[in-house]
């Protein structure tokens, strides 16, 4: 009987050894494999939906060169955009950029949310401040001139060059076209005379539409310090443009207005298409005008603005990209686009040479010369 037992309880002890060594070594092989896939095939799925996915970026540019030359300057700017914001974290599928026909176009599309990025002047932007958000000031190479003597701009041994410091302003310059009368006026400020209300009132001027910086509010400025508070508007003979400074080059060249007014490194953009035929254009793009002479001879500067703060990358309030993430994301998107040489040739089409993080608080002188000039 005992040894019975003994069989007995040695059979159960194996039995239990069998079982055990079963149960121990499944897990070991079997279990992690079937786990591990498991993970896999539930956590990708939920890292692609978290990841932000957008159809479309509308990018937009104001008028302040001419379109087609903003079009081809900033063709690779899309791709450029897409891959940075995905490098960021966030997926776009198309990027569209457009130039609008005048800068209260732009304005009232980004305040009507159907832009979501627009690149406004300072006035611009105060005016529309209400419906967009500054994200970005641009900075940009200053000019060997800054003198607020205007004989100090004109001939050619005084042509500027974009070779100064990094500022975060320029100037307006107001120009005497090539026509008879802007002639007699630049013959007066080269002589050292001053120049009369009188002189102005007589002259045609061409000027761009009220929200446009250094094309109204900032000239408008000029006027009323040094002519006893009288306006653009108190001109007799204003010619309003709609379609850019440009136009407003085309018009100097054909004689047709006796004053223009512009950014100051206007003639360094149009120089090239100055002196040529009007059926050639120049690298850019730009038309020739048919001009014989060199344009810093004859289009001679007879007023010099205050300083204007510099442009402007501009949120609608609308933008379904209208976060606090999305607006740190754009904003280090362009300034790493702007840090690369690529990204440096597209945004010179606007003389932007960098890009800082704005507040609209920046923008209150803006928002008061608006205020006087309106």
């Amino acid at each position: 009987m005992k040894k019975i037992l003994a069989m007995l309880l040695a059979l159960v002890m194996a039995l239990s050894l069998v079982a055990c060594g079963a149960s121990n070594d499944a897990p070991a092989t079997e279990a992690p494999t079937t786990e591990a896939a498991g993970t896999e095939a539930t956590e990708a799925p939920a890292t692609e939906a978290a990841r932000p996915h957008f159809d479309k970026l509308t990018l937009e540019f104001v008028p302040s060169k001419d379109a087609d030359v903003i079009i081809a300057g900033t063709a690779n700017l899309p791709e450029l955009v897409k891959a940075e914001m995905a490098r960021l974290g966030y997926d776009i599928d198309e990027v569209d950029i457009t130039v609008g026909t005048s800068y209260d176009a732009t304005g009232e599309a980004m305040s009507a949310g159907t832009i979501d990025i627009g690149w406004l002047p300072g006035g611009t932007y105060a005016l529309y401040s209400d419906d967009t958000e500054v994200i970005l000031t641009a900075t940009r190479n200053g000019l060997s001139n800054d003198s607020e003597n205007p004989a100090d701009w004109n001939g050619e041994a005084n042509a500027t060059r974009k070779d100064g410091p990094q500022v975060t302003y320029y100037r307006s310059l107001i120009y005497a076209t090539p026509s008879e009368y802007g002639k007699q006026l630049a013959a007066k400020v080269n002589a050292g005379e001053a120049l009369t209300w009188e002189d102005l009132n007589q002259a045609r001027w061409a000027v761009q539409k009220t929200s446009s910086s250094a094309g109204y509010i900032y000239p408008t400025m000029w006027l009323m310090e040094n002519y006893d508070g009288k306006k653009i508007s108190d001109l007799a003979n204003v010619v309003p443009l709609d379609s850019g400074y440009g136009t407003a080059f085309s018009y100097a060249a054909a004689e047709q207005v006796d004053i223009i007014v512009c950014y100051a490194d206007g003639r360094n953009d149009y120089e090239a298409s100055w002196t040529l035929p009007v059926d050639q254009q120049d690298e850019t793009g730009k038309q020739g005008m048919g001009r014989t002479e060199s344009i810093w001879n004859e289009l001679n500067v007879i007023g010099v603005t205050d300083g204007i703060y510099n442009d402007t990358v501009a949120i609608s309030k609308e933008s379904q990209f209208y976060t606090p993430e999305l607006i740190e994301a754009l904003q280090n998107c362009f300034i790493n686009i702007i840090s690369t040489e690529e990204g440096k040739e597209i945004f010179s089409v606007y003389s932007h040479t960098g890009y800082a993080i704005a507040k609209d608080s920046d923008y209150d002188g803006a928002r008061a010369a608006l205020a006087l000039v309106s």
